[in-house]
């Protein structure tokens, strides 16, 4: 019989309604239980593409033996934590802070109260290589629990205190200098792996964030180093197995220095965040290998991560028929058998297929048989009958591997996902320009959380799954939407988006800012009060919200001359600048606001018609001057009085001889406005 997740919307939960395992959602029944009938609370918190989720599950989860043991000693408890990543912030704290790591699957036993004593990650049924497993574990804490409760509870109390403190962050006195960002360079230059690119050993993790702050460092600085370790990252990754050369698209991570193998599961983010950062690139080299990336990557999202209601989906497993990567890889007599004997040896040869497989198990260390495909060359430097060759092959390889069992798509819709992947198209279509598809993409997706996921004066809503939306937004659903929506300023110039972000903006501060101290807390003031109130800055998978949410308040405090963003921001840069300064490589998308503050400043507004040849050539001078730390606004018929309620020191500023017109403030200092493209060419250029 199904257990009580079978009423759950999350597909994670989903996975687990048939379980022997008593399971309820995070849910006060279930803690009421708990304290009814005095028992601990086992807590897992997994996401439904999480390969070692699947693991525990049917190692001990779907085990009767093992569940029978944490129904008669537990509640437990089941948690996506992509759908509560508040909830999973809070006991990810508590379990680095316990164990010195964390990870998923997340395994916390507390009490009913949800105060934490134990923590872990994957746990198997039988304890080995020193790692205890459940059927040790539970009569362990059963025991515990039955005759030193009063301990347990004390000690659970005073973890929980210490979880509280470990939230606070020590306000310091002033914004950290240039000094930081030369600092956080220098660990990335010691950290970078000049053979493979990448920062850091096995396992190797994608990290655009930090080179995001690369490409703004070299922008900044001129530092060729800084460019060179993002082309070779960039490089190498797409070479590498950790890119999926037959579907497109990049997976996680690579379990290996080399970009070889990867952990198989592609996540919404990482599509959005290496874009673009492959954006940015081409931005700066005007190099197409890494438009390439960006088109690669776009081409698997359209295709197979977009929703029907024009929003974007957010993961899809690894797994697949319980074995991982068994979708994504290939033998030798699979692709013989595919394709004609010159392809198939194209294929083997460009994407070093072996005959005993290159594709070496973890736990066994020996080849599987099955092949990644994987480059070493580049594509761009094959003559073009060559790549016509290899595209044919691949496309008959993918129409075949369309045929296998596909992994699980995790089809929910979350707002801040869809923020990062609308901030990338948006991003694509200013820099590449002519591209309508992907504008029209990322306005399609703005549209559906507009519609859907959000409620006017209650805000965001964070997740939309079967035509149901629900839980309360956290800090990244309004940041990452915020980005998302400057971004598409940036490229339309539509008064609109800048609107919503100022309201967006204005829920966030009201519900997550931190009036005492700065800052923003990751839970919504309206949401579920948790035992804890985190405040998360350093970059993780993705940047942090209070990264994101600090370039957004500089951004529109220079956009609309409202001050006080820029007030917020000079708080934040002073909560977060003694960590910046220990480990500002931990930081590196909190340090892209940093620069923007140390940066010259620019504030451009064009008064035109969008559309006109005068008022194109006055934007492709603007464009061309490379002024990256620059806001923009376009005052045309169309905007004028919705830019006026915005941005209200632009109501005074007019054509001039009725003529498209161009104000430009440096560093808080306004010039006389002009109208002649010379004229402005050499204005932007004056230091």
């Amino acid at each position: 019989m199904p257990n009580r997740l079978s009423e759950e919307l999350s597909p994670y939960l989903l996975q687990h309604q048939n379980n022997p395992v008593d399971w309820y959602p995070w849910s006060e029944e279930a803690f009421e239980k708990a304290r009814e009938e005095n028992k601990p609370v086992f807590l897992s918190i997994g996401y439904a593409t999480c390969h070692w989720c699947h693991v525990m599950e049917h190692e001990s989860f779907e085990d009767a033996e093992v569940a029978a043991l944490l129904n008669d000693v537990f509640v437990a408890v089941k948690v996506d934590r992509e759908e509560r990543p508040d909830i999973d912030q809070v006991y990810m704290t508590y379990c680095q802070l316990s164990t010195g790591h964390g990870g998923w699957p997340l395994t916390i036993i507390m009490t009913p109260d949800k105060e934490p004593f134990f923590a872990g990650t994957y746990i198997p049924k039988y304890s080995r290589h020193g790692r205890v497993g459940m059927m040790d574990l539970i009569p362990r804490v059963q025991g515990i629990w039955e005759t030193r409760r009063q301990e347990v509870l004390d000690s659970a109390r005073q973890n929980t205190e210490i979880l509280n403190k470990a939230s606070e962050w020590v306000v310091d006195t002033s914004v950290p200098g240039k000094a930081v960002l030369d600092h956080a360079f220098r660990q990335l230059s010691e950290n970078f792996d000049d053979q493979h690119g990448g920062f850091g050993t096995a396992p190797k993790f994608p990290s655009p964030h930090q080179l995001l702050f690369l490409i703004d460092h070299y922008q900044a600085t001129g530092e060729s180093s800084a460019l060179e370790m993002v082309k070779k990252t960039l490089q190498k990754m797409r070479l590498g197995g950790v890119f999926d050369h037959i579907g497109f698209g990049f997976h996680r991570y690579s379990t290996d220095a080399e970009w070889l193998l990867p952990h198989f599961e592609k996540m919404l983010y990482d599509q959005a965040m290496i874009a673009l950062a492959a954006i940015e690139t081409y931005n700066v080299t005007s190099n197409g290998i890494y438009k390439e990336v960006a088109d690669r990557i776009f081409d698997y999202v359209f295709r197979d991560m977009t929703a029907p209601e024009g929003a974007f989906y957010s993961a899809e497993d690894a797994d697949s028929e319980g074995v991982e990567g068994k979708f994504y890889v290939w033998s030798e007599s699979e692709v013989e058998a595919l394709l004609p004997a010159d392809e198939a040896s194209l294929i083997k040869k460009h994407y070093n297929f072996k005959q005993r497989g290159n594709f070496i198990d973890e736990a066994t260390h020996e080849r599987t048989g099955a092949n990644i495909p994987h480059l070493t060359t580049s594509l761009f430097e094959l003559d073009e009958n060559t790549q016509q060759a290899l595209e044919n092959a691949r496309k008959t390889l993918f129409n075949a591997r369309k045929q296998r069992i596909h992994p699980l798509k995790d089809d929910k819709i979350l707002t801040d996902w869809n923020g990062l992947l609308i901030a990338a198209l948006a991003r694509y279509a200013h820099v590449i320009g002519n591209e309508d598809k992907h504008l029209k993409k990322a306005l399609a997706a703005t549209r559906f959380i507009k519609e859907t996921l959000y409620k006017n004066e209650e805000g965001l809503l964070h997740r939309y799954r079967d035509g149901v939306s629900g839980i309360h937004g956290h800090l990244d659903d309004y940041a990452f939407l915020v980005w998302g929506l400057i971004e598409l300023y940036r490229v339309e110039y539509d008064a609109a988006h800048l609107a919503w972000a100022v309201e967006l903006t204005g829920l966030m501060l009201d519900k997550f800012w931190d009036e005492e101290k700065g800052g923003f807390y990751f839970a919504s003031s309206d949401g579920e009060s948790l035992i804890a109130r985190t405040k998360e800055a350093y970059d993780g998978a993705i940047p942090s919200g209070n990264s994101v949410a600090l370039m957004n308040l500089l951004r529109l405090s220079r956009m609309t001359g409202n001050t006080m963003y820029d007030e917020k921001a000079d708080r934040m840069l002073k909560m977060f600048g003694a960590p910046m300064r220990r480990q500002p490589s931990g930081f590196t998308a909190m340090l892209l606001g940093l620069r923007f503050v140390q940066s010259k400043s620019y504030e451009i507004v064009v008064v035109g018609e969008k559309e006109a040849s005068e008022t194109r050539k006055l934007l492709d001078v603007i464009s061309n001057a490379s002024l990256p730390q620059a806001v923009l606004l376009l005052k045309d018929a169309n905007s004028k009085d919705a830019l006026d309620q915005i941005a209200p020191f632009t109501a005074q500023m007019q054509a001039l001889n009725d003529k498209a017109t161009v104000y430009v403030c440096q560093d808080f200092q306004c010039n006389l406005p002009v109208n002649d493209p010379e004229e402005l060419a050499a204005l932007l250029k004056k230091e």
